[in-house]
């Protein structure tokens, strides 16, 4: 099963996944967790270039094919082989984030944005998808406070509400795959929430 965590800057996914996974371990399943971009050493590389600051000229398209490029070799390399064993493969962020970012973000088209999705992925979609919904302030707030502040984070306030904008837009027009969970509340409520949808789901 492919299961993968979205949401805008600060809604705390990245904190929520390793004791996801310990959850999910205890119960019996193997678990496989990841992220994107990255997940490869190639992905890596590219997370690199796609999250300096320095990068400040990276036209839209650009960012987007770049995303594209980590997601085929993460697809390839990591998730196809991963799901073909039976794991279970936990992803912070897929394809979901950039048509969140750089769909509505950057108010690409969104149909052209999707087509490049399927070529980089196979048309591989996620069984499940957790959405954690905070509002872009608080969002905003928190990632300053953290370790990593990249070059999407720098982006207008204007953006990063798009970004929210497209990503409830999606939750609602495909309630069968996606789950949204309120991150604005205490870290255990919203574990709490993200451990029942999973065991629905794994049920």
């Amino acid at each position: 099963m492919f299961i993968t965590l979205e949401g805008p800057e600060g809604s705390g996914k990245t904190s929520h996944i390793p004791p996801l996974v310990e959850f999910l371990r205890e119960k019996g399943y193997q678990v496989f967790p990841t992220r994107e971009p990255g997940g490869t050493s190639i992905g890596e590389q590219i997370r690199e270039i796609l999250h300096n600051l320095k990068n400040t000229e990276m036209h839209p398209r650009t960012e987007t094919l770049l995303y594209q490029a980590a997601r085929a070799q993460f697809v390839e390399q990591i998730v196809r082989p991963r799901l073909a064993a039976g794991e279970i493969v936990l992803s912070d962020r897929y394809a979901d984030s950039t048509l969140a970012y750089q769909g509505y973000g950057h108010q690409q088209d969104l149909e052209q944005v999707r087509a490049l999705i399927r070529y980089a992925t196979g048309g591989l979609t996620p069984n499940l998808t957790l959405l954690l919904d905070v509002d872009v302030e608080t969002g905003l707030q928190r990632k300053k406070k953290a370790a990593e502040w990249n070059r999407l984070d720098a982006y207008t306030v204007d953006f990063h509400r798009r970004v929210r904008a497209g990503y409830l837009e999606m939750a609602a027009a495909e309630p069968a795959r996606w789950v949204v969970v309120d991150a604005r509340r205490e870290w255990d409520a919203v574990q709490a929430d993200l451990r029942a949808a999973l065991l629905q789901k794994l049920a």
